[in-house]
């Protein structure tokens, strides 16, 4: 059984907790969970328990239990991966300096990777749980997605999810397959290996398995078709809205290295032979540091969106090697190499900041998951259902959002929720901000500036599977803010409900927006790229919510 954290155990003293675990526990005994009604979850259920504790929220009236917002990171690299070089015990430790609740190792694949480093690290990550009580620590795999870019695969923890890693990682990954090229052959394989983790939690083999695309724009080969494939085998439940490496264009950082090609998330690429076509050469480039298809109003994510399916998306580190760290690789004795032993030696500290890209787990990026109970599966049960809201830089210590019909004593339906309303019903959304109350760990009080009110039509499943717009969507309210501290409520008239829709909220620090990629009249104020070699993240950051749906009966 997990360990109650001591931010959720009314035993501990405050005066031993560090600031996050205060303003979390702050957070929780406002919405009454404190103690014994923040319960405990075992790792370990039953199949059938399993199943009910991530069954997908259906269509309803009401208003959702109160949740408690869980911090996490589900991409994560250790020395296990090849390309990366920390310890378990740094990466956890830092993890837990910068506020994380929950977080993943998503090893790349490799054979030495899948041969013997993959049973070689569970037993670090039993280690670094025992040494981490407060963390929930997942071990998962960073897929090489057949014909595609990466994704993130997400076990339970359980007897059995080495073995599935495993299993998965040479039959099914991209790389070790050889299946990388785009073609019609391989992208059915991705979509086989997919219906494989479904058919594995089924059996009982393990408790729950989700799969996250990762930096979907990054090399423009996730093509619209791609996406909705993965998504309708229901294993793959989103992607990163944001990808990691967002310190890549940190301007001091880009002048100590005399780097002439730096961009947030490391997306400096152009189209390739195995680019999607229809993606434009701005694809290619972050906005705000996020990715193209989450920026973009009424663009790819607004598309899936418009569908009238949850697709959730994230935020992350993507950690392997922290800018201004001046730890480097572990030498490999003599005559080995990464698939020899499948790991790296520990690395060793140096006087010289080290090359690297990205922040530690938790100090710039965060994903926000909306839980009732502590534990693995409902971290996952949470992140299935979307109840998913994600910033970077500390940007507010937390956001409730909820949709009601105008006058409802119930709080409403909250994040990937669903809404059933009768046509003509006006409804209204009710946004609860709690305010930066700390410097964050760039040292600087974030304070948000505006909220932006995005919604869209559903119009069904579509026949264009390649198609990455939805003209129906667009900013409809923009609420300005920046005046406003402490913990402050907002009602917004969201009008009759006339057709069924979603809705999902935005929000900015304010210092860099400017029209959307798509025009004036559906993203006034949107995120844009930055130059060049000049995108520092402290002073461009965001925070993007997923959608509620309303279904128009």
């Amino acid at each position: 059984m997990q360990q109650l954290p001591p931010w959720a155990d009314p035993d501990v003293s405050e005066t031993t907790l560090d600031p996050q675990g205060v303003s979390r526990r702050n957070l929780i005994r406002g919405a009454g969970l404190l103690g014994a009604a923040f319960t405990v979850s075992t790792v370990g259920a039953t199949a059938a328990g399993a199943t009910e504790a991530v069954a997908a929220p259906s269509s309803y009236r009401g208003s959702d239990p109160e949740l408690v917002w869980l911090v996490g990171d589900h991409h994560v690299h250790s020395r296990y991966s090849h390309d990366a070089k920390y310890d378990f015990t740094q990466l956890a430790q830092r993890g837990a300096q910068f506020g994380l609740d929950w977080m993943a190792f998503t090893e790349h694949s490799n054979f030495g990777h899948a041969d013997k480093g993959a049973a070689a690290e569970n037993v670090e990550v039993v280690k670094a749980r025992a040494e981490n009580p407060r963390m929930l620590i997942f071990q998962g795999l960073e897929w090489y997605i057949p014909a595609a870019e990466h994704g993130t695969v997400l076990v339970a923890p359980g007897p059995n999810n080495v073995a599935l890693l495993q299993q998965f990682e040479r039959e099914y990954d991209g790389k070790l397959t050889n299946r990388s090229g785009d073609t019609p052959e391989n992208e059915q394989h991705a979509i086989k290996g997919l219906q494989w983790l479904a058919a594995q939690k089924r059996s009982g083999f393990i408790d729950d398995v989700l799969v996250l695309a990762n930096h979907p724009l990054r090399l423009g080969i996730d093509s619209p078709h791609e996406i909705r494939a993965w998504r309708d085998t229901g294993v793959c439940i989103g992607m990163e809205g944001a990808p990691g490496s967002q310190g890549d264009a940190e301007p001091a950082w880009v002048k100590f290295r005399g780097a002439t090609n730096a961009q947030r998330g490391e997306y400096v690429n152009s189209p390739s032979a195995a680019s999607f076509p229809g993606f434009p050469l701005d694809a290619y480039r972050t906005y705000g540091g996020f990715d193209w298809a989450t920026a973009t109003v009424g663009g790819l994510w607004d598309s899936l969106l418009a569908e009238g399916r949850l697709f959730s998306i994230t935020s992350n580190s993507d950690n392997h090697r922290t800018i201004w760290d001046t730890w480097t690789d572990g030498v490999f004795p003599p005559g080995q190499n990464f698939d020899s032993l499948g790991w790296k030696p520990s690395p060793t500290n140096t006087d010289t900041p080290q090359a690297g890209s990205d922040f530690w787990p938790g100090q710039f990026s965060r994903t926000h998951v909306g839980v009732a109970k502590y534990g693995y599966l409902e971290v996952m049960a949470a992140l299935r259902a979307g109840r998913v809201w994600v910033d970077h830089g500390q940007l507010v210590d937390g956001i409730d959002v909820r949709v009601a019909p105008v006058g409802s004593r119930q709080r409403g339906v909250t994040l990937g929720g669903r809404l059933r309303v009768r046509r003509h019903e006006r409804l209204e959304l009710r946004i609860t901000v709690t305010s930066a109350t700390r410097p964050n760990f760039h040292g600087v009080l974030p304070r948000l500036a505006h909220l932006d009110v995005i919604r869209g039509a559903v119009t069904g499943p579509t026949a264009q599977r390649d198609s990455w717009k939805a003209p129906d969507t667009r900013v409809v309210e923009q609420v300005d803010v920046h005046r406003r501290t402490g913990t402050y409520d907002l009602c917004i008239p969201l009008g009759r409900a006339e057709r069924s829709h979603y809705v999902r909220v935005r929000g900015s620090d304010g210092n860099r927006h400017g029209v959307g990629y798509l025009g004036r009249n559906i993203d006034p104020a949107g995120p844009i790229q930055h130059p060049t070699n000049d995108g520092d993240p402290w002073l461009d950051t965001w925070l993007y919510t997923n959608p509620i749906f309303v279904d128009v009966v």
